[in-house]
């Protein structure tokens, strides 16, 4: 059997299954309609609030399913990691495309497996790279079931936490990236209303991602009249418990213990000293928001749209030094201390009676050292007279290269190395302003395949976006730092110009703003190939592409015309 892992697979919680906030109203959008949301956002929601509250009542059997089991002749059942209140969860494996994925199941006539379906598809629509995303939702044989990414590198918040409070920087990335996530999805009208450690994973390359958006309510009947404000409190906990390794209630949860009994909810940094200033505020801001921050006045933060906004007015917080180890003790061998080959056990024997050896020079050897000597030095006198001679007459022909020069120049040539490829492991959008255009597109960038490709949308205004939209562009990581010297990026559309810059970034966040990053180079092209140089190579792991100039290209199957472009190859050498 497969080793069990819970990165990307809901595990039963029974501890804090209530949500911060009263449960009522809809399940998956805010309370206050947006302007402009689309038909399909608004039947799903109320889809939800129709199903969300009618599953307490009844409790349908979850369906016999076993390990083997085969969903649609694709999806073999592996092992079940969660059975409660009707459905199941389990970790699968998807035999066509060879990959492992989670999946929950539950009978067809389950009073919410109309919300699930709606939650489902409504999370699958959103294709943002933050959160683990919905690969299919069907309803077969009396049975519906959710299929969605399994992360086997990604570590739950929980199991981090188990260990120790986070690093202050870690916990700085943790409430940006999971705020401005939960923003982009509260903005397309979804929203999670279960937002525990658990349901929080950090990856190894460091990024945060979110599980569970919208479904997990959905399966276990949740639902919010404020659903904003719900998920920013739950934010606001997880920062919490972040920098306390406590839960800021009373009662224990999570794995987490809570706070003392009849306390209330007290500032972090009076449960554990050492504690960030900026974001123990931060966390009492998103968690109350009846004022307990008289002190200095701020406002509490209610969405979490707020909330990103807070966190990107504070000072960045940078990421510990490295620190080095001491190298261990220079051990000394025992050919070293005269034991090479001497029997086991054997005496050493006694130098007390040894005659001492003849001063050095007065030896046969310190004789033939002294001649030695002599002849070298007799060897680098000549040696330097042939050299000044050489200058000498070197001045006389100042315009004739000497050989020596000559050399010294093929010696520099032949040290300097030749470029070399640079492989990139994994790429994302980069979208500082929270609005993508094809995310899920990035790997399309890299794969080798010049038919695939990455692309913008369409613009009315052009060839320069700004200041409609700064640019577009993909973040890549090279698995480690390697010295960037240029860049191949392959394009779709040749015409007016596409021009393009190289930006060095400390992570693959959408939301580090370019002023923080290194600027590499930039270059312009009329054709369908833009090569960027970097002038003195730089030492980077993370390397932004970003577009600021698109050509005008003709309408096609995918978008009308416009000041457009897309991306099929890009190469970096170093």
């Amino acid at each position: 059997m497969a080793e069990r892992s819970t990165a990307a697979v809901d595990v039963a919680d029974n501890s804090g299954d209530e949500p911060l906030t009263a449960k009522a109203g809809q399940s998956t959008a805010d309370g206050v309609a947006r302007t402009g949301e689309t038909g399909e956002q608004n039947t799903t929601d109320t889809d939800a609030e129709n199903t969300g509250t009618a599953g307490g009542s009844e409790k349908t059997a979850p369906p016999e399913l076993h390990s083997g089991h085969k969903l649609a002749r694709r999806y073999r059942l592996e092992e079940c990691v969660t059975r409660l209140d009707g459905f199941s969860s389990w970790r699968a494996v998807d035999e066509k495309l060879r990959r492992a994925t989670g999946v929950h199941i539950l009978p067809a006539d389950h009073p919410r497996a109309r919300s699930v379906l709606a939650a489902s598809r409504s999370s699958a629509l959103l294709g943002d790279p933050r959160f683990v995303h919905v690969l299919d939702a069907v309803e077969e044989n009396d049975l519906v079931y959710v299929v969605h990414e399994w992360l086997p590198d990604a570590t739950e918040l929980t199991a981090l936490l188990a260990a120790g409070p986070l690093e202050v920087h870690h916990a700085y990335e943790m409430v940006d990236q999971v705020a401005q996530a939960m923003a982009a999805a509260h903005r397309e009208g979804l929203a999670h209303l279960r937002l525990t450690p658990s349901a929080v994973l950090r990856t190894a390359s460091g990024q945060w991602r979110i599980r569970g958006l919208a479904v997990n309510a959905a399966l276990r009947g949740i639902t919010s009249q404020t659903p904003q404000r719900t998920d920013t409190e739950a934010i606001g906990a997880l920062l919490y418990a972040s920098l306390t390794q406590r839960w800021p209630y009373e009662n224990d949860a999570h794995g987490l213990r809570g706070l003392p009994k009849g306390v209330g909810l007290i500032s972090p940094d009076q449960v554990r000293a050492g504690v960030h200033r900026g974001l123990a505020e931060l966390a009492m801001r998103a968690l109350v928001n009846e004022g307990a921050t008289a002190s200095r006045q701020e406002p509490p933060c209610t969405t979490p749209e707020d909330l990103a906004r807070a966190v990107g007015e504070m000072p960045r917080i940078r990421p510990p030094e490295p620190t080095f180890t001491n190298p261990p003790e220079y051990q000394r061998t025992t050919y070293q201390q005269g034991s090479y080959g001497r029997p086991a056990g054997a005496p050493a024997r006694s130098t007390a009676h040894i005659p001492l050896p003849p001063p050095p020079l007065h030896s046969r050897t310190g004789k033939a050292l002294k001649w030695a000597v002599s002849a070298l030095l007799i060897a680098a006198l000549g040696l330097g007279s042939w050299q000044l001679a050489d200058a000498l007459m070197d001045q006389d022909n100042p315009n004739e290269p000497s050989e020596s020069q000559t050399r010294d120049t093929s010696k520099k040539n032949a040290e300097k190395k030749p470029l070399a490829p640079l492989k990139i492991q994994t790429a994302q959008e980069y979208y500082p302003d929270g609005k993508p255009q094809h995310a899920a597109d990035a790997g399309l960038t890299y794969d080798g395949d010049s038919s695939t490709y990455w692309r913008s949308y369409s613009f009315r205004g052009g060839p320069t976006l700004a200041p409609f939209k700064q640019g577009v562009g993909l973040v890549y990581d090279l698995g480690s730092e390697k010295a960037v010297a240029s860049a191949s990026i392959g394009l779709s559309y040749a015409g007016d110009r596409t021009t393009g810059s190289l930006y060095a970034a400390d992570s693959v966040s959408s939301s580090t703003p370019l002023t923080s990053m290194k600027k590499l180079a930039t270059a312009t092209t009329q054709g369908q190939e833009l090569k960027i140089d970097v002038d003195k190579p730089v030492k980077t792991r993370y390397v932004v592409v970003w577009l600021t100039d698109l050509p005008y290209a003709s309408g096609d199957q995918f978008s009308g015309a416009g000041y457009k472009q897309g991306i099929t190859d890009v190469k970096f050498t170093g």
